[in-house]
């Protein structure tokens, strides 16, 4: 197997508080990391670092771990730029614009669907993510449900099978009816292509006892749960991911403080994706709120075509230095190790010894660039271990 060195590394952020500066980010400074194919097997001192088959000159640019990227909608068709436009101009979002999607979707070829899917990651990749999580939820329909996770999978093993975004608009007059087929049949199908069990509860989707239902229904056939929450409005949706010990509850726009208190009280990571405030102008979570009272907090893009067609995690990273009152510390962190949180991994988002080789090279001295220089080209290169 072959080993490399990449070396000359001006600024290593490693995640890892063991290692450098002690501190939660693990700073070192004039640093080298060694690897193989598969993980990271020497991190330390540029002049310490051990020979290795190949040598990559960093040449005095900032080294991170590859973003983990833990809330997307990739897999659809169709595009909702004019609903964007109309936001802009004053017209508040709620959500509705999701039965466009899913009818363009369902018109889609599944290359159609592939192709869309494979540009976004590669987007993605190429601005720093290594790792990536993906969802359906765009055909609402047994058989499309499991094409989507079917081409989900083609691009990453954190697949989430989101049956329960909205009814769709065929059972809009029976909405217990397409309750029962979710956890009957179309779980049935979908619960051996996907990792997780993902639910849009809030105003105009689910109620939290519908999520409740479908997320219990959806543990009992393997699937691990996670959660959409107050996001237009604020409910139980939080306590509820808390009772079920979902790995993430993502957006948390409209928060209160037995919310935070639940939150900083369990193993479930807040996601917040302050893409979709930019683009909707909605206000943004209370994130410093979080951090101070030691929520686990991660960032993602929530790439999706209706409320965040993001594909950059710089970008949202700027936004949450900028908007949410992070720092550019606690933003990075969020955006890697915290995403690694919101998946329940261990292997990735960090860079010690023993951690999957993801991580990017950046065009710039120090990691503050990426929030320094919002909308530049900050990463130079983007490396991934092999993964079978």
């Amino acid at each position: 197997m072959t080993t490399r060195v990449i070396t000359n590394i001006s600024e290593l952020t490693t995640n890892d508080p063991t290692i450098g500066d002690c501190s939660a980010l693990g700073r070192l400074f004039d640093a080298a990391l060694v690897i193989d194919d598969e993980q990271v097997l020497w991190v330390g001192a540029s002049a310490d670092a051990p020979d290795a088959d190949d040598v990559i000159d960093a040449q005095g640019c900032a080294v991170i771990p590859g973003f983990v990227d833990s809330h997307t909608h990739l897999v659809f068709a169709g595009e909702r730029s004019d609903e964007f436009e109309a936001r802009m101009n004053g017209v508040h979002y709620d959500g509705g614009g999701i039965d466009r999607t899913v009818a363009a979707s369902r018109a889609a070829t599944s290359d159609e669907l592939r192709d869309g899917t494979r540009k976004r990651v590669n987007e993605l990749f190429a601005g720093g993510v290594t790792t990536v999580e993906i969802k359906s939820g765009y055909e609402l329909t047994i058989e499309g449900e499991k094409r989507e996770l079917e081409i989900a999978s083609e691009f990453s093993d954190e697949v989430t099978w989101l049956g329960a975004h909205v009814v769709p608009p065929e059972y809009k007059a029976s909405r217990d009816a397409y309750i029962d087929l979710v956890v009957t049949s179309m779980l049935e199908a979908c619960a051996p292509k996907a990792k997780w069990a993902d639910v849009f509860c809030d105003r105009g989707a689910f109620s939290v006892d519908e999520a409740r239902e479908v997320l219990t229904s959806a543990r009992a056939k393997g699937l691990a749960p996670r959660l959409h929450a107050n996001q237009l409005d604020h409910s139980d949706a939080i306590a509820l991911a808390v009772e079920l010990d979902c790995a993430s509850v993502d957006h948390c726009t409209y928060i209160d403080d037995r919310d935070i208190d639940l939150l900083s009280g369990s193993a479930t990571v807040a996601t917040l994706l302050p893409g979709a405030e930019f683009s909707t102008r909605s206000p943004y979570p209370s994130a410093r709120r979080m951090l101070d009272a030691g929520v686990t907090v991660a960032l993602a893009t929530d790439c999706n075509p209706g409320s965040s067609y993001v594909t950059s995690m710089a970008f949202v990273v700027a936004i949450a230095v900028r908007e949410m009152a992070m720092s550019v510390d606690e933003a990075l962190f969020a955006s890697t190790k915290g995403g690694a949180l919101a998946l329940r991994r261990d292997d990735v988002g960090f860079l010690g010894v023993g951690a999957r080789a993801d991580f990017a090279i950046l065009d710039a001295p120090r990691a503050a660039h990426l929030a320094y220089r919002p909308g530049g080209n900050v990463v130079a290169s983007t490396h991934r271990a092999w993964r079978p």
